[in-house]
């Protein structure tokens, strides 16, 4: 197992993201958002946000508006429910994965769908490619199965939201992957664009990187990748390939 150089890599632990406890929303921060700035951790990349937020039943988040933004929400517990100025009117549940495109602008709000039952979400944005694009929405399930022990791609540039199976499509040249790995379950990622960065967030388990050691909701951005990573527990895990800008 090869260490990890420490100039082309930012380990970020768990329990150094921003925390706010609004009451009805408990959020944590990978990167500078809204009351939390860190000049260290603007972005990675082309990966401006990684929220990690509970929402209490029946709440959530008013009107408000995007533009110039790529944004992906993947539920973890329980489900969202999501309207949009594009007329979307939708319920996102665990194993489902949304995305807008921002683009010239939108307005959306969104809720915890259920009013007895508490939601977690992870919601992410990356800088667009192309900026000032009609603004879309795509929303598709991705079936467990599909990323045990293995990468599971659910988001893509050649992505196809109208397509049954397949990865939704991203204004960027970015690639999120899934995978549910058994422990001493050794896997490699290999690169859909050699000049890319990866971010890796461990949604659960722990994983070992290189000869680093992450525990559950810790991340780490690769500006390279030569390593094998290994299971040391049962571990969900979320990889984000992305322009390194």
């Amino acid at each position: 197992m090869t260490d990890l150089n420490p100039s082309n890599h930012s380990f970020h632990k768990a329990n150094s993201r921003g925390y706010f406890d609004f009451g009805w929303l408990k959020t944590n921060h990978s990167f500078s958002f809204g009351n939390y700035f860190n000049p260290e951790r603007i972005h990675f990349g082309a990966l401006r946000v990684l929220n990690d937020d509970w929402i209490a039943p029946g709440m959530g988040f008013g009107t408000h508006p995007h533009d110039n933004m790529e944004i992906v929400t993947i539920p973890w517990l329980g489900s969202l429910a999501h309207k949009d100025s594009m007329g979307n009117v939708e319920v996102i549940k665990k194993g489902e994965v949304q995305i807008m495109s921002a683009g010239t602008g939108i307005t959306h709000s969104e809720f915890n769908a259920s009013n007895s039952e508490s939601a977690e979400i992870f919601q992410i944005w990356v800088l667009p490619k192309i900026r000032g694009i009609k603004p879309r929405y795509g929303q598709k399930q991705f079936p467990k199965e599909g990323r045990e022990n293995s990468f599971q791609l659910i988001v893509s540039p050649n992505g196809n939201d109208a397509s049954p199976t397949g990865p939704v499509w991203i204004n960027q040249d970015a690639y999120f992957s899934l995978a549910d790995l058994k422990k001493g379950t050794s896997i490699q990622y290999n690169k859909f664009n050699s000049e890319n960065w990866i971010y890796i967030f461990i949604m659960s388990g722990e994983m070992q990187i290189g000869n680093q050691n992450l525990l559950r909701r810790d991340g780490i951005g690769l500006m390279d990748n030569s390593n094998s990573w290994i299971a040391k527990d049962d571990s969900e895990i979320l990889v984000i390939e992305i322009p390194s800008l």
